[in-house]
């Protein structure tokens, strides 16, 4: 059986979970499929201010599916894609937090690498282990992993294939956090209700669009001027102040539909 996806939504805080405990929360087609659907309707609900991404049971998700007629790959089709998230979570116009509640292997290590902020279980496996497989890293591995830790740290586990510990990722600059594995999602739960209930989706949606951008330092300069003089020019910038002089939560009206387009 296929690995499906469940969405919840509850306080501004979506909560996509990989729902086939049982089975280690394998990756299939489906689960890509329903992955993304559950990011796009993430992305378009105004509702949701930040998404947690996590795995049923005591795995975040154990990779593909290597039983023996899975595993029979057939040649790759004009249509396949080695990355079959669509859209990344970095593309998701909100914070995309990845709750690695256990053992992330393959592509269940490279889905979370997508992910914006990473908690992560101490004892959790993580591997990209696919040079052992004949294969290489997928879904923008080569990208994000470089992207996040370094070249030094991406070609370590990208060309070796080899097994580290969550414990092990957060000084390699992999994880955000590495902590006991049921302080994972619990942990991750409280960060995205605090940036649900306090931070400007519209600024979380422009920031966003520049840190994950390959820019040069003057590229970076003119986004950041552009996404001032839009934030700047709205009312949200005095009630950003307002909130925080008065201790209370700030009423928000800014939407990201409004400045994705500028």
């Amino acid at each position: 059986m296929p690995t499906h996806v469940t969405l919840e939504v509850a306080d501004g805080v979506a909560v996509i979970t990989f729902d086939a405990a049982e089975d280690l929360n394998v990756f299939s087609g489906t689960t890509g499929r329903e992955l993304g659907e559950a990011y796009r309707a993430c992305d378009a609900d105004d509702e949701v201010r930040a998404v947690v991404l996590t795995g049923a049971g005591r795995a975040f998700c154990a990779g593909a599916d290597l039983s023996a007629e899975a595993a029979s790959f057939a040649p790759a089709g004009e249509d396949f894609s080695a990355s079959p998230i669509r859209p990344p979570a970095w593309e998701v116009r909100k914070l995309v937090i990845a709750a690695i509640n256990g053992h992330a292997i393959g592509i269940g290590l490279t889905m979370a690498l997508q992910c914006d902020v990473i908690y992560v279980a101490q004892e959790a496996k993580l591997a990209i282990p696919q040079v052992r497989r004949g294969m290489i890293g997928d879904a923008q591995s080569h990208f994000t992993l470089r992207h996040r830790a370094g070249l030094s740290v991406a070609a370590d586990l990208l060309l070796t294939g080899r097994t580290i510990t969550g414990a092990e990722a957060l000084p390699m600059g992999i994880a955000t956090a590495a902590l006991p594995a049921d302080q994972v999602l619990p942990a991750a739960l409280d960060l995205a209700r605090d940036v649900a209930a306090n931070a400007s989706p519209a600024a979380v949606a422009l920031s966003k669009r520049l840190l994950w951008k390959d820019a040069s330092p003057a590229e970076v300069e003119a986004g950041e001027t552009a996404a001032h003089r839009i934030l700047m020019a709205h009312p949200d910038a005095a009630e950003g102040g307002a909130a925080w002089r008065e201790r209370r939560a700030p009423n928000w009206r800014l939407s990201v539909d409004d400045v994705d387009s500028q």
